[in-house]
């Protein structure tokens, strides 16, 4: 089980553990996880989701699609290093991501 920490934009702090197969966006819903709306309920059509995955995590995730990248454009406080949750599949290799929120999605 991946091990993932968010941390909110005043800096609070929240672990969880994942299942291996399911989004960022599952895992953060289940686990509670302010900020993580997912209206859309993870088809990619809204960017309540919107989180930052910089470094080397954003370098171990495939590059966002091009209906991921479209739906950031609709994002408040984009940065290069944005992505939608719901894009972001959950794998044994990214036990220890950490993930930002944005201060926009409260």
């Amino acid at each position: 089980m991946p091990t993932i920490t968010f941390i909110q934009h005043d800096g609070a702090r929240q672990r969880i553990e994942a299942e291996s197969g399911q989004s960022l966006m599952q895992a953060a819903q289940a686990n509670l996880v302010p900020g993580i709306l997912g209206d859309c309920g993870g088809s990619c059509s809204c960017a309540t989701c919107h989180c930052y995955i910089e470094g080397a995590w954003a370098e171990a995730l495939p590059a966002p699609a091009e209906d991921e990248r479209l739906m950031l454009d609709c994002a408040l406080h984009v940065l290069p290093s944005s992505r939608l949750a719901c894009q972001v599949m959950l794998n044994e290799a990214l036990d220890g991501l950490v993930v930002t929120l944005p201060a926009s999605q409260l």
